[in-house]
């Protein structure tokens, strides 16, 4: 039986020496024929480069030959205390340098290098606000040119719709715009003229003499102004025509004649009603001596219209609520005022300047 056991350990002396002679160049990490082996490996390097543990056999381990221990093992246990890893990214570090062959003053060398941190960071962010602000501008500039196109479409249909309009009664709408034209240079021309040129003392003597005949016929007939406002607005409206040559003097005549009869015949006033509005307008606008014969005329009518009066008609007296001045007296009064003030305030403005 000895002698069968020995070619067995023969043979299996003989396989354990080629094998540690063909492994251990490659896990000597001091063997100089192999200088690429001290180089840091990466991660692919690694991977590749791992090699499966050698077993142990039981002839090994009766001729003293220990097994080969991983080189990773003991400094991994030593780093972690004994312990778990702390981390998984450590573990897997770790195992990864422990499957490695190099040497362990050299293994800190493998480690990822910190990224440089951003010196500028402000700077990148300075790059996006611009982009983002000059979208922002390019979109509300498209926002822009959408609210102008779509104004400009509104403005062109409204001028369709207007010349659409005008096609059928645009003479009508140019007579009334003429008309409202005339109205209003009318309005400025005459103000001009108040306040530059108002004839105060004509319409002081204008208001004297109207008042003296309205205060005639109101102590002949008490509602006679009251009744007839518009005829005398009327007569103020031509006394005002004749004074500037608009109303010709056979036209005059006849109004007042007209104003007369309807107001006598057809309203059916009394004679001192009914010659009112043209007393007024000849006491207005007419000639001294005219304006001196319908006074008298007219205070001669009033006499006697009065003295045909019965006792009880004079004694019962008619109530007369709100007494109201014609406009013609209201206008003229306003353009005395108007005229004062105006000439006072240049005389006040010349007396600041020469101080």
């Amino acid at each position: 039986m000895a002698s069968a056991s020995l070619p067995t350990l023969k043979n299996s002396l003989a396989m354990a020496t080629s094998i540690r002679l063909s492994t251990s160049p490659l896990l000597n990490p001091k063997s100089r024929s192999f200088p690429h082996l001290l180089r840091p490996f990466s991660s692919k390097t690694l991977a590749l480069a791992r090699f499966p543990p050698l077993k142990a056999s039981p002839t090994r381990i009766r001729l003293g030959a220990s097994p080969r221990r991983e080189p990773g093992f003991l400094s991994r246990v030593a780093k972690n205390g004994g312990g778990a890893p702390e981390s998984a990214a450590e573990d897997e570090a770790d195992s990864a340098r422990g499957q490695s062959t190099m040497p362990e003053r050299f293994r800190p060398l493998t480690k990822e290098a910190p990224d440089r941190p951003v010196r500028w960071p402000w700077v990148i962010a300075l790059v996006f606000l611009v982009y983002a602000w000059r979208t922002v501008l390019w979109e509300l500039t498209n926002w822009k040119k959408a609210m102008l196109a779509i104004i400009g479409f509104f403005d062109y249909l409204f001028k369709l719709i207007l010349a659409f309009v005008f096609h059928f009664i645009g003479e009508p709408i140019t007579v009334l715009i003429r008309c409202i034209e005339f109205a209003l240079y009318s309005a400025r021309y005459i103000y001009s003229s108040v306040v530059a040129f108002a004839p105060v003392p004509e319409l002081t003597r204008i208001i004297f003499f109207t008042s003296t005949i309205m205060a005639i016929a109101e102590a002949t007939v008490p509602d006679s102004v009251n009744s007839q406002q518009h005829l005398l607005t009327l007569a103020g409206i031509i006394g005002f025509g004749a004074v500037n040559g608009f109303v010709p003097e056979l036209l005059f005549w006849l109004l007042l004649s007209g104003m007369f009869c309807y107001s006598h015949f057809i309203k059916k006033r009394d004679g001192v009603s009914a010659a009112l509005p043209s007393t007024v307008v000849l006491a207005a606008v007419g000639e001294p001596w005219i304006r001196g014969l319908a006074i008298a005329s007219y205070l001669a009518l009033a006499i006697v219209q009065y003295s045909k009066l019965s006792e009880e008609s004079v004694r019962t007296d008619t109530p007369v609520i709100g007494r109201r001045l014609p406009l013609p007296l209201l206008l003229a009064a306003l353009s005395i005022g108007i005229h004062l003030a105006a000439k006072w305030v240049r005389r006040r403005h010349l007396t600041w300047m020469i101080v």
